[in-house]
Protein backbone atom coordinates (compact mmCIF):
# COMPACT_ATOMS: atom_id res chain seq x y z
CA UNK A 1 0.00 0.00 0.00
CA UNK A 2 3.20 2.66 1.13
CA UNK A 3 4.76 1.49 -2.46
CA UNK A 4 1.41 2.42 -4.80
CA UNK A 5 0.61 5.30 -3.06
CA UNK A 6 4.41 6.68 -3.31
CA UNK A 7 4.35 5.58 -6.98
CA UNK A 8 0.90 7.45 -7.42
CA UNK A 9 2.47 10.58 -5.76
CA UNK A 10 5.62 10.37 -7.75
CA UNK A 11 3.25 9.97 -11.22
CA UNK A 12 1.19 13.26 -10.06
CA UNK A 13 4.61 15.16 -9.21
CA UNK A 14 5.68 14.24 -13.26
CA UNK A 15 2.28 15.07 -14.31
CA UNK A 16 2.46 18.28 -12.83
CA UNK A 17 5.74 19.44 -14.04
CA UNK A 18 4.90 18.73 -17.12
CA UNK A 19 2.14 20.63 -17.00
CA UNK A 20 3.79 23.48 -15.62
CA UNK A 21 5.90 23.77 -18.82
CA UNK A 22 4.85 26.75 -20.46
CA UNK A 23 7.82 26.97 -22.87
CA UNK A 24 10.53 24.83 -24.49
CA UNK A 25 14.35 25.76 -24.87
CA UNK A 26 16.07 25.05 -27.98
CA UNK A 27 19.16 23.50 -26.29
CA UNK A 28 21.52 25.09 -28.28
CA UNK A 29 19.87 28.15 -28.25
CA UNK A 30 20.36 27.94 -24.52
CA UNK A 31 23.41 27.73 -24.57
CA UNK A 32 24.88 30.25 -26.61
CA UNK A 33 22.75 32.74 -24.57
CA UNK A 34 24.70 31.70 -21.71
CA UNK A 35 27.61 32.48 -22.93
CA UNK A 36 27.14 35.92 -24.09
CA UNK A 37 29.51 37.90 -21.57
CA UNK A 38 29.22 41.70 -19.85
CA UNK A 39 33.25 41.29 -19.51
CA UNK A 40 33.37 40.62 -23.38
CA UNK A 41 30.85 43.82 -23.91
CA UNK A 42 32.96 45.83 -21.94
CA UNK A 43 36.08 45.03 -23.45
CA UNK A 44 34.77 45.90 -26.73
CA UNK A 45 33.28 49.81 -25.47
CA UNK A 46 36.74 50.08 -23.83
CA UNK A 47 38.72 49.81 -27.40
CA UNK A 48 35.71 51.46 -29.26
CA UNK A 49 36.10 54.60 -26.48
CA UNK A 50 39.65 54.70 -27.12
CA UNK A 51 39.78 55.77 -30.64
CA UNK A 52 38.82 59.30 -29.48
CA UNK A 53 36.23 59.95 -31.92
CA UNK A 54 34.48 57.61 -34.15
CA UNK A 55 32.69 60.61 -35.95
CA UNK A 56 32.30 59.64 -39.68
CA UNK A 57 33.86 62.76 -40.98
CA UNK A 58 37.00 61.98 -39.02
CA UNK A 59 40.56 60.75 -39.94
CA UNK A 60 40.76 57.50 -41.89
CA UNK A 61 44.74 57.79 -41.91
CA UNK A 62 45.64 57.66 -37.96
CA UNK A 63 46.42 53.90 -37.18
CA UNK A 64 45.19 54.86 -33.41
CA UNK A 65 42.21 57.61 -33.42
CA UNK A 66 39.19 58.19 -35.44
CA UNK A 67 36.67 55.90 -37.65
CA UNK A 68 39.26 54.61 -39.90
CA UNK A 69 41.19 53.07 -37.39
CA UNK A 70 38.11 52.10 -35.50
CA UNK A 71 36.85 50.69 -38.79
CA UNK A 72 40.20 48.48 -39.19
CA UNK A 73 39.63 47.20 -35.16
CA UNK A 74 36.25 46.21 -36.01
CA UNK A 75 37.41 44.07 -38.88
CA UNK A 76 40.40 42.76 -36.76
CA UNK A 77 37.67 41.51 -34.33
CA UNK A 78 35.38 39.47 -36.77
CA UNK A 79 38.47 37.92 -38.75
CA UNK A 80 39.78 36.76 -35.25
CA UNK A 81 36.11 34.85 -34.75
CA UNK A 82 36.40 33.68 -38.20
CA UNK A 83 38.83 31.54 -37.51
CA UNK A 84 36.86 29.31 -35.21
CA UNK A 85 33.83 29.26 -37.80
CA UNK A 86 35.28 26.54 -40.02
CA UNK A 87 35.80 29.30 -43.17
CA UNK A 88 31.49 29.83 -42.51
CA UNK A 89 32.09 33.58 -41.46
CA UNK A 90 34.31 35.94 -43.66
CA UNK A 91 34.67 39.95 -43.06
CA UNK A 92 35.26 42.97 -45.13
CA UNK A 93 34.51 46.84 -45.29
CA UNK A 94 32.26 47.63 -47.80
CA UNK A 95 33.25 51.13 -48.92
CA UNK A 96 31.44 54.09 -51.07
CA UNK A 97 32.48 57.48 -51.78
CA UNK A 98 29.90 60.08 -51.28
CA UNK A 99 29.90 63.30 -52.30
CA UNK A 100 29.07 66.93 -50.28
CA UNK A 101 25.83 67.33 -49.93
CA UNK A 102 25.80 70.64 -48.29
CA UNK A 103 24.10 69.57 -45.26
CA UNK A 104 26.45 66.87 -42.45
CA UNK A 105 28.88 66.22 -45.47
CA UNK A 106 31.30 68.83 -46.13
CA UNK A 107 34.16 67.08 -48.29
CA UNK A 108 34.13 63.92 -50.57
CA UNK A 109 33.74 60.70 -47.98
CA UNK A 110 34.72 57.63 -47.92
CA UNK A 111 31.98 55.83 -46.00
CA UNK A 112 32.61 52.26 -45.15
CA UNK A 113 30.38 49.89 -43.23
CA UNK A 114 32.44 46.83 -41.80
CA UNK A 115 30.65 43.51 -42.40
CA UNK A 116 30.47 40.22 -41.31
CA UNK A 117 29.10 37.24 -43.09
CA UNK A 118 28.11 33.99 -41.83
CA UNK A 119 27.30 31.39 -44.40
CA UNK A 120 24.09 29.29 -44.21
CA UNK A 121 25.05 25.41 -44.73
CA UNK A 122 22.23 24.94 -47.01
CA UNK A 123 23.20 25.95 -50.77
CA UNK A 124 19.36 26.05 -51.45
CA UNK A 125 18.49 28.82 -48.60
CA UNK A 126 18.54 31.97 -49.81
CA UNK A 127 17.23 33.88 -46.79
CA UNK A 128 19.23 36.84 -44.72
CA UNK A 129 18.86 37.69 -41.42
CA UNK A 130 20.66 41.40 -40.33
CA UNK A 131 22.32 42.61 -37.05
CA UNK A 132 23.49 46.21 -37.06
CA UNK A 133 25.07 48.41 -34.36
CA UNK A 134 26.55 52.19 -36.23
CA UNK A 135 30.09 52.89 -35.17
CA UNK A 136 29.87 56.37 -35.77
CA UNK A 137 29.73 58.87 -33.08
CA UNK A 138 29.45 62.62 -32.73
CA UNK A 139 29.85 65.43 -30.13
CA UNK A 140 27.63 68.29 -29.59
CA UNK A 141 27.90 69.08 -32.92
CA UNK A 142 27.94 66.32 -35.92
CA UNK A 143 30.27 68.19 -38.17
CA UNK A 144 33.19 68.29 -35.41
CA UNK A 145 35.75 65.76 -36.42
CA UNK A 146 38.26 66.87 -34.07
CA UNK A 147 37.55 66.78 -30.37
CA UNK A 148 37.19 63.57 -28.39
CA UNK A 149 33.34 61.66 -28.37
CA UNK A 150 33.79 58.66 -26.25
CA UNK A 151 30.49 56.93 -28.09
CA UNK A 152 30.14 54.39 -25.03
CA UNK A 153 26.87 54.04 -25.57
CA UNK A 154 25.57 55.54 -28.68
CA UNK A 155 26.39 53.34 -30.47
CA UNK A 156 29.27 51.52 -29.02
CA UNK A 157 26.91 49.28 -27.15
CA UNK A 158 24.81 48.36 -30.28
CA UNK A 159 28.14 47.62 -32.12
CA UNK A 160 29.32 45.07 -29.03
CA UNK A 161 26.36 43.42 -28.92
CA UNK A 162 27.16 42.56 -32.81
CA UNK A 163 30.32 41.49 -31.65
CA UNK A 164 29.48 39.59 -29.19
CA UNK A 165 26.65 38.14 -31.23
CA UNK A 166 29.17 37.11 -34.16
CA UNK A 167 31.60 35.75 -31.69
CA UNK A 168 29.08 33.35 -30.28
CA UNK A 169 27.25 32.58 -33.68
CA UNK A 170 30.73 31.59 -35.30
CA UNK A 171 30.71 28.69 -33.35
CA UNK A 172 27.46 27.44 -34.58
CA UNK A 173 26.22 26.41 -38.07
CA UNK A 174 22.68 27.36 -39.34
CA UNK A 175 20.99 26.67 -42.82
CA UNK A 176 20.19 30.16 -43.76
CA UNK A 177 22.53 33.20 -43.67
CA UNK A 178 23.16 35.79 -41.04
CA UNK A 179 24.59 39.14 -41.54
CA UNK A 180 26.79 41.47 -39.02
CA UNK A 181 27.16 45.17 -39.68
CA UNK A 182 29.02 48.28 -37.93
CA UNK A 183 27.44 51.12 -40.09
CA UNK A 184 29.05 54.25 -40.80
CA UNK A 185 27.70 57.39 -41.04
CA UNK A 186 24.29 57.39 -38.65
CA UNK A 187 24.95 60.37 -37.17
CA UNK A 188 24.84 61.84 -40.64
CA UNK A 189 22.28 60.87 -41.68
CA UNK A 190 21.99 57.10 -42.08
CA UNK A 191 24.21 56.93 -44.94
CA UNK A 192 25.43 53.41 -44.13
CA UNK A 193 22.53 51.92 -43.56
CA UNK A 194 20.68 53.40 -46.36
CA UNK A 195 24.02 52.52 -48.95
CA UNK A 196 23.35 48.52 -47.63
CA UNK A 197 20.05 48.53 -47.69
CA UNK A 198 19.67 50.21 -51.63
CA UNK A 199 22.98 47.69 -52.34
CA UNK A 200 20.34 44.49 -50.94
CA UNK A 201 17.85 45.65 -52.56
CA UNK A 202 19.11 46.19 -56.21
CA UNK A 203 20.56 42.62 -55.63
CA UNK A 204 17.65 40.77 -55.14
CA UNK A 205 18.86 39.37 -51.81
CA UNK A 206 16.14 37.79 -49.57
CA UNK A 207 16.25 39.27 -46.01
CA UNK A 208 13.72 38.03 -44.01
CA UNK A 209 14.76 40.21 -40.70
CA UNK A 210 17.03 43.13 -39.45
CA UNK A 211 17.82 44.14 -35.93
CA UNK A 212 19.35 47.26 -35.81
CA UNK A 213 20.34 47.86 -31.72
CA UNK A 214 21.16 51.69 -31.07
CA UNK A 215 21.40 53.42 -27.77
CA UNK A 216 20.60 49.96 -25.15
CA UNK A 217 23.57 49.55 -22.95
CA UNK A 218 22.13 52.43 -19.96
CA UNK A 219 19.61 51.76 -17.46
CA UNK A 220 18.74 55.25 -16.70
CA UNK A 221 17.14 58.22 -17.61
CA UNK A 222 17.81 62.32 -17.59
CA UNK A 223 15.33 64.67 -16.32
CA UNK A 224 12.86 61.80 -14.60
CA UNK A 225 15.75 59.68 -12.90
CA UNK A 226 13.95 56.62 -14.17
CA UNK A 227 16.39 53.16 -13.26
CA UNK A 228 15.35 50.30 -15.29
CA UNK A 229 17.58 47.09 -16.38
CA UNK A 230 14.51 45.01 -17.14
CA UNK A 231 12.68 46.48 -19.91
CA UNK A 232 14.13 47.25 -23.16
CA UNK A 233 12.40 49.04 -26.37
CA UNK A 234 11.18 47.34 -29.57
CA UNK A 235 10.28 49.92 -31.99
CA UNK A 236 8.36 48.44 -34.98
CA UNK A 237 6.59 50.49 -38.13
CA UNK A 238 2.67 49.87 -38.52
CA UNK A 239 1.68 50.48 -41.55
CA UNK A 240 4.02 49.89 -44.41
CA UNK A 241 6.68 52.35 -45.72
CA UNK A 242 7.18 50.56 -49.16
CA UNK A 243 4.47 51.21 -51.86
CA UNK A 244 1.98 51.71 -49.09
CA UNK A 245 -0.43 52.78 -52.28
CA UNK A 246 -0.26 49.53 -53.32
CA UNK A 247 -1.36 47.95 -50.30
CA UNK A 248 -3.71 50.22 -48.51
CA UNK A 249 -6.79 48.60 -49.86
CA UNK A 250 -6.13 45.20 -48.62
CA UNK A 251 -4.94 46.60 -45.18
CA UNK A 252 -8.51 48.32 -44.80
CA UNK A 253 -10.18 45.37 -46.28
CA UNK A 254 -8.66 43.10 -43.25
CA UNK A 255 -8.13 45.36 -40.70
CA UNK A 256 -4.27 45.03 -40.97
CA UNK A 257 -3.24 48.33 -39.48
CA UNK A 258 -1.13 46.73 -36.93
CA UNK A 259 0.04 43.75 -38.74
CA UNK A 260 2.79 44.53 -41.18
CA UNK A 261 6.11 43.00 -41.49
CA UNK A 262 7.76 45.09 -38.76
CA UNK A 263 4.97 44.64 -36.21
CA UNK A 264 5.42 40.63 -36.92
CA UNK A 265 9.22 40.96 -36.24
CA UNK A 266 8.59 42.83 -33.09
CA UNK A 267 5.99 39.98 -31.73
CA UNK A 268 8.39 37.75 -32.53
CA UNK A 269 11.18 39.08 -30.94
CA UNK A 270 9.57 39.42 -27.71
CA UNK A 271 8.18 36.08 -27.86
CA UNK A 272 11.28 34.54 -28.59
CA UNK A 273 13.60 36.87 -25.96
CA UNK A 274 11.55 36.42 -23.00
CA UNK A 275 11.69 32.87 -23.59
CA UNK A 276 15.56 32.97 -23.17
CA UNK A 277 16.57 35.83 -21.19
CA UNK A 278 15.38 36.32 -17.75
CA UNK A 279 14.20 39.38 -15.87
CA UNK A 280 14.15 40.87 -19.30
CA UNK A 281 10.65 42.56 -20.78
CA UNK A 282 10.35 43.03 -24.10
CA UNK A 283 8.44 46.41 -24.58
CA UNK A 284 6.77 46.84 -28.10
CA UNK A 285 6.57 50.45 -29.42
CA UNK A 286 4.38 51.42 -32.02
CA UNK A 287 6.12 53.57 -34.29
CA UNK A 288 8.79 53.35 -36.18
CA UNK A 289 11.33 55.50 -34.15
CA UNK A 290 11.52 57.79 -31.13
CA UNK A 291 9.48 60.60 -31.47
CA UNK A 292 10.66 62.66 -34.97
CA UNK A 293 13.62 60.75 -34.86
CA UNK A 294 14.73 57.80 -36.82
CA UNK A 295 17.37 55.02 -36.90
CA UNK A 296 19.46 52.43 -39.48
CA UNK A 297 16.24 50.12 -39.79
CA UNK A 298 14.32 52.85 -41.59
CA UNK A 299 16.34 52.27 -45.19
CA UNK A 300 15.39 48.67 -44.85
CA UNK A 301 11.76 49.34 -43.81
CA UNK A 302 11.92 52.18 -46.89
CA UNK A 303 12.69 49.31 -49.23
CA UNK A 304 10.02 46.50 -47.61
CA UNK A 305 11.96 44.45 -45.44
CA UNK A 306 11.09 43.86 -41.87
CA UNK A 307 13.12 45.87 -39.40
CA UNK A 308 12.81 47.37 -36.31
CA UNK A 309 14.68 49.08 -33.73
CA UNK A 310 16.23 48.05 -30.12
CA UNK A 311 16.87 50.56 -27.43
CA UNK A 312 16.96 50.66 -24.11
CA UNK A 313 14.18 51.50 -22.14
CA UNK A 314 15.18 55.23 -20.31
CA UNK A 315 17.42 57.40 -22.75
CA UNK A 316 19.69 59.74 -20.80
CA UNK A 317 20.52 62.69 -22.77
CA UNK A 318 23.22 63.89 -20.53
CA UNK A 319 25.41 61.74 -22.26
CA UNK A 320 23.77 61.73 -25.92
CA UNK A 321 25.19 63.74 -28.49
CA UNK A 322 27.27 66.25 -25.97
CA UNK A 323 30.99 67.83 -24.75
CA UNK A 324 32.48 65.62 -22.55
CA UNK A 325 32.10 68.06 -19.85
CA UNK A 326 30.74 69.16 -16.17
CA UNK A 327 27.72 71.66 -16.12
CA UNK A 328 26.13 73.01 -12.87
CA UNK A 329 27.76 70.00 -11.30
CA UNK A 330 26.11 67.62 -14.07
CA UNK A 331 28.70 65.37 -15.94
CA UNK A 332 27.99 65.19 -19.45
CA UNK A 333 29.14 62.85 -21.89
CA UNK A 334 28.82 59.30 -23.35
CA UNK A 335 31.36 57.65 -21.01
CA UNK A 336 31.60 54.53 -20.39
CA UNK A 337 30.98 54.96 -16.68
CA UNK A 338 27.57 55.48 -17.41
CA UNK A 339 27.04 51.84 -18.58
CA UNK A 340 25.35 48.93 -17.33
CA UNK A 341 26.70 45.96 -18.63
CA UNK A 342 24.87 43.36 -17.26
CA UNK A 343 21.82 45.05 -18.64
CA UNK A 344 23.54 45.11 -22.41
CA UNK A 345 24.58 41.89 -21.56
CA UNK A 346 20.47 41.07 -21.59
CA UNK A 347 19.89 43.12 -24.81
CA UNK A 348 22.60 41.37 -26.29
CA UNK A 349 21.18 37.96 -25.69
CA UNK A 350 17.72 38.89 -26.58
CA UNK A 351 19.57 39.71 -29.87
CA UNK A 352 20.94 36.30 -30.55
CA UNK A 353 18.20 34.19 -29.18
CA UNK A 354 15.91 36.08 -32.07
CA UNK A 355 18.51 36.17 -34.75
CA UNK A 356 19.68 32.35 -33.88
CA UNK A 357 15.87 31.23 -33.43
CA UNK A 358 15.41 32.60 -37.06
CA UNK A 359 18.48 31.43 -38.26
CA UNK A 360 17.75 28.09 -37.47
CA UNK A 361 13.83 28.06 -38.35
CA UNK A 362 12.42 26.44 -41.63
CA UNK A 363 11.00 29.22 -44.00
CA UNK A 364 7.76 30.60 -43.68
CA UNK A 365 4.71 29.21 -45.42
CA UNK A 366 3.40 29.93 -48.24
CA UNK A 367 -0.02 30.85 -49.78
CA UNK A 368 -1.56 31.26 -46.52
CA UNK A 369 -5.24 31.49 -46.90
CA UNK A 370 -8.58 32.15 -44.64
CA UNK A 371 -11.46 30.65 -46.15
CA UNK A 372 -14.21 32.62 -46.68
CA UNK A 373 -16.87 31.14 -49.33
CA UNK A 374 -19.17 30.72 -46.48
CA UNK A 375 -20.61 33.29 -43.72
CA UNK A 376 -19.60 31.04 -40.55
CA UNK A 377 -18.25 31.31 -36.64
CA UNK A 378 -15.62 29.16 -37.36
CA UNK A 379 -12.45 29.69 -39.12
CA UNK A 380 -10.21 27.40 -41.71
CA UNK A 381 -6.92 28.63 -42.89
CA UNK A 382 -4.86 26.56 -45.46
CA UNK A 383 -1.19 27.05 -46.29
CA UNK A 384 1.90 25.42 -48.33
CA UNK A 385 5.04 23.95 -47.14
CA UNK A 386 7.46 26.79 -46.87
CA UNK A 387 10.29 27.41 -49.92
CA UNK A 388 13.11 26.51 -47.63
CA UNK A 389 13.41 24.16 -45.33
CA UNK A 390 11.66 21.22 -43.99
CA UNK A 391 8.89 21.74 -40.89
CA UNK A 392 8.05 19.11 -38.92
CA UNK A 393 4.87 20.87 -38.43
CA UNK A 394 3.40 24.48 -37.84
CA UNK A 395 1.95 27.12 -34.99
CA UNK A 396 -1.17 28.51 -35.96
CA UNK A 397 -1.62 31.97 -34.07
CA UNK A 398 -4.37 33.76 -32.51
CA UNK A 399 -5.24 36.68 -31.01
CA UNK A 400 -8.43 38.82 -30.00
CA UNK A 401 -8.60 41.93 -32.29
CA UNK A 402 -7.55 44.61 -29.86
CA UNK A 403 -4.70 42.55 -27.77
CA UNK A 404 -0.90 43.36 -28.97
CA UNK A 405 0.62 40.11 -29.58
CA UNK A 406 -0.29 36.29 -30.02
CA UNK A 407 -2.30 34.92 -27.08
CA UNK A 408 -2.68 30.68 -28.34
CA UNK A 409 -0.58 28.35 -30.24
CA UNK A 410 -2.59 25.54 -32.11
CA UNK A 411 -0.23 22.97 -33.34
CA UNK A 412 -0.38 21.26 -36.36
CA UNK A 413 1.65 18.53 -38.87
CA UNK A 414 -0.91 19.57 -41.63
CA UNK A 415 -1.13 22.52 -44.00
CA UNK A 416 -4.89 23.12 -43.03
CA UNK A 417 -6.54 24.02 -39.35
CA UNK A 418 -10.23 24.39 -38.60
CA UNK A 419 -10.76 26.59 -35.10
CA UNK A 420 -14.13 27.30 -33.61
CA UNK A 421 -13.11 31.04 -33.28
CA UNK A 422 -14.62 34.05 -35.38
CA UNK A 423 -12.83 35.51 -37.94
CA UNK A 424 -15.05 38.09 -37.05
CA UNK A 425 -13.74 38.82 -33.34
CA UNK A 426 -9.59 37.31 -33.67
CA UNK A 427 -6.55 37.76 -36.35
CA UNK A 428 -4.61 34.65 -37.21
CA UNK A 429 -1.45 34.09 -38.42
CA UNK A 430 0.77 30.82 -39.34
CA UNK A 431 4.25 30.25 -39.08
CA UNK A 432 6.67 26.63 -40.18
CA UNK A 433 8.42 24.90 -36.99
CA UNK A 434 11.56 23.04 -37.50
CA UNK A 435 12.78 19.65 -36.28
CA UNK A 436 13.85 21.64 -32.84
CA UNK A 437 11.33 23.91 -32.23
CA UNK A 438 12.25 26.90 -34.14
CA UNK A 439 9.73 28.89 -35.51
CA UNK A 440 9.52 31.11 -38.46
CA UNK A 441 8.51 34.38 -38.73
CA UNK A 442 4.38 34.34 -39.03
CA UNK A 443 2.98 34.81 -41.84
CA UNK A 444 -1.10 36.72 -41.63
CA UNK A 445 -3.69 34.96 -43.92
CA UNK A 446 -4.77 36.61 -47.41
CA UNK A 447 -8.40 35.81 -48.74
CA UNK A 448 -8.67 32.67 -49.90
CA UNK A 449 -11.56 31.25 -52.15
Amino acid sequence: MRRSLLLLLSAIATYTGVGQTIVQRDPVIEKMVAGVSADSLKSYITHLVAFGTRNTLSTQADPKRGIGAARQWVLGKFNQFAQQSGGRLTALIDTTTLPPDGRRVDAPLLLGNVVATLKGTDPTDNRLFIISGHLDNMRTSVMDRIGDAPGANDDGSGVAAVLECARIMSRQSFPATVIFIAVSGEEQGLLGAKFMADKLKKDNKYIEAVLNNDIMGSNNSSETNIINNTKIRVFSEGLPAYELDKAAANIRNLGLENDGKARQLARYVKETSERYVDNLEVVLIYRNDRFLRGGDHTPYVQNGYAAVRITEMNENFYHQHQDVRVENGIQYGDLPEFMDFEYLRKNTAMNLSSLANLAKSPGMPQEVKIEVRKLTNYTILNWKAPQYGKPKGYFVLMRESNWPFWQKKFYTTQTEMQLPYSKDNYFFAVQAVGEEGNESLPVVPGVGR
